[in-house]
C-alpha cells in the first residue's frame, strides 16, 4: 500500500495507494472538520487547488448530523461530493478537548455534548462503529489525549490504555469490514502513538503499537503546548523506531516551517486548522512570508496577496480589494483568503516533493526554513 520512492537523510518521498485513489507523500490533508471546509470552501474549491486528502472529524459529524444518517446517505464520499480520500480521526482529541466533564474507564469516555450537554459515550468499538458508518478512506484508532505536562506516571499508564483500545479498533474495524452491509470493506487504520514529552515512553509505545497491523502510524499529543525544538526532539526519538514500509502522521501540525522541520526529521503526512483558521481573520501564508492583510499598509495596494502565486485569488484580486471585504465582513473575504493559505500548502507539499524528486531537499528547507517564518510588512 506504502510505497518508499526515494529518501534523503531522514526526509521521505513516498506513494501511498488507497481505496479511493493514491496519495503522493508528503501530503497536507484539508480539515473539513465537519465535512466542509469552514470559509464556504467546497470540494469542487479543493479539487481546483490540489487537495489530495480531505479530513474530518467523527466526533463532530456523531453529533451533528448523525453517522447513521451519513451512512444512509452512501457514506460521507457521497454526502459531500468528494472521490479523493478522506481521513476521520477517532474523536479522541474532541472527546478530551471540549468535554470538561468526562470519566475515563477500561472501557472508554463518558462524557457530554459540547452542543446540549446529552450524555454519551465512546470507546475504541464506538469510535470504529461511527468512522465505518462513514465509510471514510483511513480511520484513526480511538486514543487518550493527555495534557502537557502531565505526570509521568499517569502518562505511562495512559499509554497502555490506549495500546489496548488500539487492539480493540483493530479488531472491532476486522469484523466490521466482513459485514456485507459495510460500505467501505477496504477501510485503513492508523494507530496514534502517545506518551507526553517522554522520551523513552514514547519509544516503548511506537514500539507496542508497531506489532499491531496497521495501515500507518501517527505521533499525536504534541502541538498542544509544548515547544517547537520539545515537539523536533519526539520526533527525532521516534522515528527510528516507526515502521520505515508504513506512512507516519504528524497530527495537528503545523506552520509551513513545522512542516518543513518535520520532513526534514521523517513525517509523512501532516493536518493542521491553522491556513484556514489564521486565513478567516486575513492572516495569510505566502513564499515571501507571512502577510497580516488588515494592515493599513494594504489599503490601496493593487497587488495580488503573493505576485508569485497562482492560485485562483492571485490570479483575480487585490489586497486592497481583499482587505475591504474583510473590514465590513462580506464572506467573500473569507472564502479568497482560505481558498489562498490552503492553495499555499498544498503548493508547499508540492514542491517538497519535487525538491526530494530531485534530491535537493536540504538545500530547499535551507531556503525556505526562514522565509517562511518572517512578516510581510509591505
Amino acid at each position: 500500500m506504502f510505497t518508499l520512492l526515494k529518501t534523503e537523510g531522514k526526509a521521505r518521498r513516498g506513494r501511498f495507494e488507497t481505496p479511493h485513489g493514491t496519495i503522493e507523500t508528503p501530503v497536507f490533508m484539508n480539515v473539513g472538520t465537519s465535512a466542509a471546509i469552514r470559509g464556504g470552501v467546497s470540494t469542487i474549491d479543493l479539487r481546483e487547488i490540489g487537495c489530495q486528502v480531505e479530513l474530518s472529524n467523527t466526533y463532530h459529524l456523531h453529533i451533528r448530523p448523525g453517522d447513521d444518517l451519513i451512512r444512509d446517505m452512501g457514506g460521507l464520499h457521497k454526502f459531500m461530493n468528494w472521490d479523493r480520500p478522506i481521513l476521520t480521526d477517532s474523536g479522541g482529541f474532541q472527546v478530551f478537548s471540549l468535554a470538561p466533564l468526562r470519566k475515563i474507564t477500561e472501557e472508554g469516555v463518558a462524557f457530554s455534548s459540547h452542543i446540549d450537554g446529552k450524555k454519551l459515550f465512546i470507546g475504541p468499538e464506538q469510535s470504529i462503529r461511527i468512522q465505518s458508518n462513514l465509510a471514510s478512506t483511513i480511520a484513526m484508532a480511538f486514543d487518550e489525549c493527555v495534557e502537557n505536562p502531565a505526570e509521568y506516571s499517569y502518562a505511562k499508564a495512559s499509554c497502555e490504555r490506549t495500546y489496548r483500545w488500539l487492539k480493540r479498533c483493530r479488531s472491532e474495524l476486522d469484523r466490521l469490514s466482513s459485514l456485507p452491509e459495510t460500505i467501505n470493506k477496504r477501510q485503513m487504520l492508523f494507530g496514534i502513538n502517545q506518551g507526553c514529552t517522554y522520551p523513552d515512553l514514547r519509544i516503548e509505545h511506537m514500539k507496542a503499537i508497531s506489532e499491531v497491523n496497521c495501515d500507518g502510524y501517527a505521533i499525536g499529543g504534541l502541538a498542544v503546548g509544548e515547544t517547537a525544538e520539545e515537539m523536533y526532539y519526539i520526533i527525532e526519538q521516534v522515528e527510528p523506531f516507526a515502521p520505515a514500509d508504513k506512512p507516519r502522521y504528524l497530527m495537528g501540525v503545523g506552520t509551513p516551517v513545522n512542516i518543513l522541520e518535520a520532513v526534514y526529521r521523517g513525517v509523512d503526512f501532516f493536518d493542521c486548522v491553522m491556513p484556514s483558521r489564521n486565513a478567516r481573520h486575513g492572516n495569510l501564508f505566502t513564499w515571501e512570508g507571512r502577510l497580516t492583510i488588515l494592515n493599513e499598509s494594504f489599503k490601496r495596494d493593487g497587488r495580488p496577496i503573493s505576485e508569485t502565486c497562482t492560485c485562483p485569488v492571485c490570479r483575480n484580486y487585490s489586497r486592497s480589494y481583499i482587505r475591504h471585504l474583510l473590514k465590513v465582513d462580506e464572506l467573500l473575504g473569507m472564502r479568497l483568503c482560505v481558498l489562498h493559505n490552503l492553495f499555499f500548502y498544498n503548493q508547499l507539499m508540492e514542491r517538497i516533493r519535487d525538491a526530494l524528486d530531485r534530491g535537493d531537499y536540504a538545500g530547499f528547507y535551507r531556503r525556505y526554513r526562514e522565509i517562511l517564518g518572517e512578516r510581510v510588512l509591505r
